[in-house]
């Protein structure tokens, strides 16, 4: 944690991204990757290769195992049936990060309704979140579908904002990777980098100007717990 939280004095909600903030989605991510390839005759990725680029997509994921680009016939064909096989098999793995139950239960002390804010389609949000059953639930979900313009672009996180009833500048978003620390700021909220993510090796938290940096979620509690 970096910065004397002043700032939540008057913190009226908080938002999460979904993969690798909120949920822990990979291990499910990279069996549907690891499924295609072996589909394709090609041996089997590691676990910790694919988690560190699962936050950029399913694009990403292609080019990780295919060694394809973006935009080729080759490489969308492979990106839809990695979608294919992930949508049949969205939560065999999946569950919240540790710690975050219990920040939950710290929000709905306080009474600050909570979201998500995601680039994830809602084809998949949706029923992931609905298996997830967390309690309590989630009062807006903002999928990449849903709006013109994804993050990093603070369209989404006003949506959110809107769905909540709240001010951007009273509330928080919580984010892995250097574009939901962008559209929180762009949106003008209070930031916080989840620094147990999905973060790249070759990244730099440090560089992304959040307002705070967590290494687990229950830093985010007890930073509620004292100064709420």
């Amino acid at each position: 944690m970096n910065r004397k939280p002043t700032t939540l004095a008057d913190l009226n909600a908080v938002l999460f991204d979904l993969d690798g903030t909120l949920l822990d989605t990979a291990q499910d991510l990279a069996q549907a990757l690891n499924r295609l390839l072996q589909q394709e005759g090609k041996p089997p990725l590691a676990y910790k290769q694919i988690r560190q680029v699962v936050s950029n997509g399913g694009n990403a994921m292609v080019s990780l195992g295919f060694n394809t680009k973006p935009g080729t016939a080759e490489h969308q064909a492979l990106y839809q049936r990695l979608l294919d096989i992930y949508g049949q098999q969205l939560t065999a793995h999946t569950a919240p990060f540790p710690g975050i139950i219990a920040l939950l239960a710290t929000l709905d002390q306080f009474g600050l309704p909570w979201g998500v804010v995601t680039n994830k389609p809602s084809i998949y949000s949706v029923p992931i979140m609905a298996q997830m059953k967390l309690e309590p639930p989630c009062s807006a979900l903002v999928c990449a579908d849903q709006v013109a313009e994804r993050k990093p672009h603070p369209e989404s996180m006003l949506l959110a904002c809107q769905q909540l009833g709240c001010a951007p500048k009273q509330t928080l978003y919580v984010g892995d990777h250097r574009r939901d620390i962008e559209a929180g700021r762009n949106a003008g909220m209070i930031t916080v980098a989840a620094l147990y993510g999905y973060i790249e090796p070759n990244d730099n938290p440090q560089s992304w100007d959040a307002d705070y940096y967590i290494n687990h979620p229950d830093e985010l509690t007890e930073l509620l717990h004292n100064y709420l």
